[in-house]
């Protein structure tokens, strides 16, 4: 079976999303990549009333994307198609093709009314990252009660260039570790007070890295005093700064957004990961033997004070954390799960 699994990445991102994705093929699937990000802006269509009027105005990029994408089911045979990460197909395009259709919801909960339940008419499936929608109802009960006919939970994982997988476990944490604690990440307005918290608390130690503008980090500055300039990093350096850091401080968008990537990363580097998302960490980790949660910004900074004074027991659950991100979490073994699970859907309706 030939699944296309079509994404949207620049650059050496895109390389390393292209091996990774054919790099998961096997047991009888043949993973395709596509890449949908060079035929069209993705800002342009990042809000589902976007493309709409993108595709009533026949736009050109569009149709080319679509062109290609039809092509490739063509030529190829292929039996389904999982899009993740910012869809650009219409619902009334992707009803023209003979694929079982699959959405990789993975950027929930803030898009879930902007890119997800737009599009769900147009698809079979729903595979999402983030267990929890509000404190009112789960994902899964979410999507199910829109009329999607099928939704499972599809951690993000680990990619390959993310971490090192050919160094061994004993290697990795047998590195010094001169970075007491990190955080790599965009900027994000609501993030700033937990960051400023930590930044106060701990000053020099706290090394924070991300895409902050010009503009950020001015606002940055002002807001909270911190006289400090933050920088972007490469791929390559990120992950020799978590295999430098002793804690990795996570924040998600808000308490019901568990599931981005730093929720890999970190343990895949020998990181002892602080998360938020307490009340749903449990879906992925086992709290307080593989991760450690707070809630506020108080217990956050108590967190990091006690596992930076307790270097053994903060070790112990580092090694935990990637021992659990070993087993399942790196992509190509999440990539597959999604395969098996659109083969049990095919298998199901014949």
């Amino acid at each position: 079976m030939k699944i296309i699994y079509s994404f949207n990445k620049k650059g050496y991102e895109a390389e390393q999303w292209q091996r990774e994705i054919a790099a998961a093929s096997g047991d009888g699937i043949v993973f395709l990549p596509f890449n949908h990000d060079p035929y069209l802006d993705p800002e342009r269509y990042l809000e589902a009333w976007q493309l709409d009027r993108l595709f009533r105005a026949r736009e050109p990029g569009l149709i080319r994307l679509y062109e290609a994408l039809g092509a490739l089911a063509r030529e190829s045979n292929a039996a389904a198609l999982i899009v993740n990460n910012c869809p650009p197909y219409h619902p009334e395009f992707l009803r023209t093709l003979p694929l079982y259709r699959v959405l990789y919801s993975s950027d929930d909960p803030d898009a879930t009314y902007r890119r997800n339940i737009p599009y769900l008419h147009g698809y079979d499936h729903v595979m999402y990252l983030d267990p929890a929608h509000s404190a009112e109802i789960d994902m899964k009960e979410k999507m199910l009660s829109c009329g999607i006919a099928r939704a499972d939970l599809v951690p993000h994982g680990v990619m390959d260039f993310e971490f090192e997988p050919e160094r061994s476990e004993a290697d990795l944490f047998d590195q010094q570790r001169d970075v007491d604690i990190v955080y790599v990440g965009s900027f994000f307005r609501q993030k700033l007070p937990l960051l400023d918290a930590v930044r106060r608390a701990f000053g020099s130690r706290f090394r924070l890295h991300g895409f902050f503008k010009a503009k950020h980090n001015v606002y940055y500055n002002v807001r909270f005093g911190a006289r400090r300039w933050i920088r972007p990093i490469s791929f390559a350096e990120r992950r020799a700064l978590y295999q430098r850091a002793r804690i990795g401080v996570n924040i998600h968008w808000n308490e019901y957004g568990l599931g981005n990537q730093r929720l890999y990363q970190l343990p895949a580097n020998g990181v002892l990961q602080i998360t938020d998302c307490a009340a749903h960490l449990d879906h992925i980790y086992e709290p307080g033997v593989e991760a450690v949660t707070y809630r506020t910004a108080a217990e956050l900074v108590a967190r990091i004070g006690h596992y930076l004074a307790a270097p053994a027991e903060a070790t112990a659950i580092a090694r935990a954390g990637y021992r659990r991100v070993m087993r399942e979490y790196r992509f190509r073994d999440v990539t597959r799960r999604a395969g098996r699970l659109v083969r049990e859907a095919l298998e199901a309706r014949s």
